[in-house]
């Protein structure tokens, strides 16, 4: 290789392997608690989501609006992505599903594949909700005792089946021409059971107290990226291969 410029390219050189060497001990356990520095930045990001998350009370009050609403629906049963993760199979889905929905006052059938339910659809909401709100809330227990379970990962299955229940239920409200009906039982899904779900273990904190932390982590992300620029650049720079405004040729 020829180095035009040794001094340039020794300063690029010298900028990437410390940028290198930083790189690698992000992706080591050195930075607290079991994980490496991805893990760690990971981990407060989830804790700021989920301060901001918290929309239960607002949902709940959506309630009102369906509240002694009698509705009766067929849904198809299918597990999700988090029952794969909680390897549970769809039969056992649905018979926690019947359960749910008939400790909130509904009549409910699992036949073929699908739940046949009927019952109001504002105590079936409420009740879903008040188990995604334990579980946003850090109250696991309390769903296992209401639902008086002891088998693993008992409350995550409780509000995962309430969701399998109510997301295919939306299409079939809004086949019966009960649009608001529909979209009250999508918000219940996204922001109550969903948050609720998916937070479930995460401790959650505000953007203004770690204001500093999160600074740091973003000026950090800006000096590391022009570092790794400014390495490359003046690598390149060295060996005769820099940007330069091509001179203009003057014609005689």
């Amino acid at each position: 290789m020829l180095i035009r410029n040794k001094s340039l390219f020794m300063k690029g050189f010298l900028l990437f392997v410390s940028f290198l060497c930083v790189f690698t001990s992000i992706f080591m356990p050195i930075w607290g608690g079991k994980g490496n520095g991805l893990d760690a930045a990971d981990d407060m990001f989830n804790r700021l989501s989920k301060g901001s998350s918290y929309f239960i009370p607002e949902v709940q009050k959506k309630l009102v609006k369906v509240d002694g609403k009698q509705i009766t629906l067929t849904v198809k049963i299918k597990a999700n992505d988090a029952a794969k993760a909680l390897k549970i199979d769809e039969a056992t889905l649905a018979a926690q599903a019947l359960v749910n929905l008939k400790k909130a006052g509904a009549e409910a059938e699992y036949k073929g594949g699908a739940i046949t339910y009927t019952g109001d659809l504002g105590k079936i909401l409420a009740a879903a909700l008040v188990d995604a709100d334990d579980l946003f809330n850090e109250r696991g227990p309390a769903v296992v005792e209401r639902y008086a379970l002891n088998v693993k990962d008992a409350e995550k299955i409780v509000v995962n089946a309430w969701w399998v229940v109510l997301d295919p239920s939306i299409k079939e409200l809004q086949k019966q021409k009960m649009i608001n009906e529909a979209n009250i039982v999508s918000s219940v899904n996204k922001r109550g059971i969903e948050p609720g779900y998916n937070f479930y273990g995460i401790k959650g904190e505000k953007v203004l107290d770690n204001v500093l932390p999160l600074s740091g982590l973003l000026i950090f992300y800006v000096v590391y990226t022009m570092w790794y620029g400014y390495a490359i650049f003046d690598m390149f720079g060295g060996i005769g291969m820099g940007m330069s405004k091509p001179k203009v040729k003057q014609e005689v």
